[in-house]
């Protein structure tokens, strides 16, 4: 495909405008100024897309998520965090087929496509569910259940274990769509020995880990009492943090947290919308960046936001940032992208993706300026995180593919999507309500 006479954010995240770029199978192949007129490009080339108006960047990578909770989405609201999880969320959760899960996941992916997400992070169950939803679709993912138990279990006798050494047999099939990951849902959902075991595992298996880390007060100040030491010491005393390692929230970390977070390497995934619903806190992704420690961009799940709306992310993460340090230059449009692209890719372990340039994988997104509340245009760069969202997406290519253009899903039957998960809803409520 060839997208013609279009706006980019180049390196430094400067915006570059009347520009050409080429893809060629999986591959961004070629990019520099337009010199012709989109009738002698249609002449020449086989696909083109009329870039005027519009600006293509890197697609997006949600980095923590759980995509069936779709199926959750306005379950349970002006609840109590204990009241939503233990009065709604557990009890419907655990009603839910790998069938139920995988309608939940196609229709996640539907947001995220219609979003420009190009790749995602999930923790969930019955994830074999969610692998027939990536690979039918076609975007990228990083999927792994998260483990909870006490004492008393054994690592190798849990769905948990046949989940993952199945994960990882599918992944070998996706042609690089899925990667499987270990993961611990969090430190008060598990025992030490268990922390132990799956770290061990993790670097047997070379698997990177997915966690929770520090998402309320009362999680990481409850692990100070119980353990002597806060999750993120807690975690590293006991090998998790051995493997390439996504933590997810970490609004509580302190003092020493922030030094063994970088030098383990882990990355933190920031997911502003959810902590603020849930009543959590904030996180100060400023001092994350402060202490060189790789940030990334996630949406959680849609019973805990309510959508999968990156661009909305960034933009509420930004804006938050600099409310909290009063300075609104805080972080830059180039800075913000990274955040949610190649450092997610990064934390994914795809080198190859991520980023605007020839030789790099065609995971690509085209946000449309058109629209009213863009206008008038000074800087297609900066109106990124300022005035679009998810609405405003025309194109979400994966390896080179369209899977999503013009409101339209190449891949993806939505209305078959959208019947089956109000029928997997309506067979649950009943379930709940016997």
């Amino acid at each position: 495909m060839l997208f013609h006479n279009i706006s980019l954010i180049g390196a430094g995240g400067l915006t570059k405008t009347n520009m050409n770029v080429r893809t060629e199978g999986v591959w961004i192949t070629s990019i520099g100024p337009c010199n012709n007129s989109l009738a002698e490009a249609r002449r020449v080339e086989k696909d083109v897309f009329d870039g005027t108006g519009k600006l293509l960047i890197p697609g997006f990578f949600n980095n923590h998520s759980h995509v069936p909770m779709t199926l959750t989405r306005g379950y349970g609201e002006e609840l109590a965090l204990y009241d939503w999880l233990y009065k709604r969320i557990f009890p419907f959760e655990a009603l839910l087929t790998e069938d139920d899960v995988y309608w939940g996941s196609l229709l996640g992916i539907a947001e995220m496509l219609r979003g420009g997400t190009v790749s995602f992070t999930d923790m969930y169950m019955r994830i074999q569910g969610i692998f027939r939803a990536v690979v039918e679709s076609g975007i990228k993912a990083s999927l792994s259940n998260g483990l909870t138990g006490d004492e008393s279990t054994v690592l190798r006798e849990t769905a948990w274990y046949r989940e993952t050494e199945q994960m990882q047999r599918d992944a070998k099939t996706s042609h690089g769509l899925v990667i499987a990951n270990a993961s611990l849902h969090a430190q008060y959902t598990s025992a030490p020995s268990l922390v132990r075991a799956l770290a061990d595992y993790a670097r047997e298996n070379e698997l990177r880990m997915h966690v929770h880390l520090s998402e309320t007060e009362t999680e990481h100040e409850e692990c100070k009492e119980r353990h002597g030491k806060t999750p993120a010491r807690y975690f590293a005393d006991l090998g998790l943090f051995d493997v390439p390692t996504t933590a997810a929230h970490a609004i509580f970390i302190e003092g020493e947290d922030y030094d063994i977070i970088r030098d383990k390497g882990v990355t933190l995934c920031h997911m502003p919308s959810s902590n603020l619903k849930i009543g959590s806190g904030l996180a100060d992704i400023k001092k994350w960046r402060d202490h060189s420690i790789r940030v990334t961009v996630g949406t959680d799940g849609a019973g805990s936001n309510n959508n999968l709306d990156m661009i909305e992310e960034v933009t509420l993460a930004s804006y938050l940032a600099k409310g909290i340090h009063r300075d609104p230059i805080l972080f830059t449009t180039g800075e913000l992208l990274a955040f949610a692209t190649r450092n997610g890719a990064l934390a994914q372990g795809r080198d190859d993706t991520g980023l605007l340039e020839p030789g790099f994988r065609a995971d690509l997104t085209v946000i449309d300026m058109n629209a009213l509340h863009f206008q008038p245009v000074y800087d297609y760069g900066t109106s990124l995180f300022t005035n679009a969202n998810a609405s405003d997406v025309a194109l979400t290519m994966v390896d080179g593919r369209v899977l999503y253009r013009d409101g339209a899903f190449t891949t993806i039957d939505i209305e078959k999507v959208i019947w089956n998960v109000y029928r997997v809803r309506d067979e649950k409520l009943a379930k709940l309500r016997v």
